[in-house]
């Protein structure tokens, strides 16, 4: 480059002094189109140059965080060889699944919150796209959203816990956990009728860590059981210790 530099002074040197004498008709035009080609030339070259030199710089096509280096200074590296990895800080999206069951409960521009291991703050991020299809092998669909506000706290990758709010139902059932009996065509609970165990087939919804709730197969009213489960059998006789609201 610094060579090609020396060479541009003096031929734009040249081309200026060729420049006058044509005016004055002291050269002839060709020879004032051979020193202004030379002096084109050049600065063709120069370009080329600085071509060259400006692909030796590695730049970040976006501003992120880097991670660890893959290669060493002064090593050789080819268009495929990975430097390091960068990822975007500042705009993290989060997917995350939800049984199929829900879909209709989540829509576009709806707050989630979540947390990530390590720390006990709580993240939002508000959904703006959901796949087209349930998946075949987990019954889920899956759901992106767009995390909110700082995230320099956050690693690109990371597992979330997230926890979506639904549109309160007051007239949900829930019964405890353990009162729902798991079968091989669904699930049931024990009903206490006139003295004996009734198994009643019944529907689950949400859940929590110690209640359940039940769509389909209860009423208000109805009483069950919560405590020998696995000993009770169809129309046995069930005297009742304790009864719990």
């Amino acid at each position: 480059m610094k060579k090609l530099q020396s060479q541009l002074a003096i031929a734009q040197t040249n081309e200026n002094r060729a420049s006058r004498l044509l005016e004055i008709q002291g050269i002839s035009r060709n020879d004032y189109d051979i020193t202004l080609l030379n002096l084109n030339n050049i600065r063709a070259d120069i370009d080329v140059i600085k071509t060259q030199i400006y692909r030796t710089e590695i730049r970040a096509p976006f501003s992120g965080k880097l991670g660890l280096r893959n290669i060493s200074p002064g090593a050789y590296v080819s268009p495929a060889d990975i430097i390091a990895t960068i990822n975007q800080v500042s705009d993290l999206k989060l997917d995350f699944s939800i049984p199929e069951k829900y879909i209709g409960s989540i829509e576009n521009g709806q707050l989630v919150d979540f947390t990530v291991q390590g720390s006990d703050k709580v993240y939002t991020a508000r959904v703006y796209a959901t796949e087209s299809n349930v998946g075949i092998t987990n019954r889920s669909l899956l759901v992106r959203a767009r995390v909110n506000g700082a995230t320099s706290a956050l690693v690109p990758g990371a597992f979330a816990k997230v926890k979506l709010g639904f549109a309160a139902n007051n007239n949900a059932i829930f019964v405890p956990s353990q009162s729902v009996v798991p079968t091989i065509k669904g699930k049931q609970v024990i009903l206490y009728r006139g003295g004996k165990a009734v198994f009643s087939d019944v529907e689950v919804g949400a859940r929590d860590s110690a209640s359940v709730e039940v769509t389909r197969g209860l009423k208000v009213g109805d009483t069950i059981l919560t405590t020998g489960i696995m000993t009770t059998k169809p129309d046995a006789k069930v005297e009742i210790g304790k009864i719990v609201k």
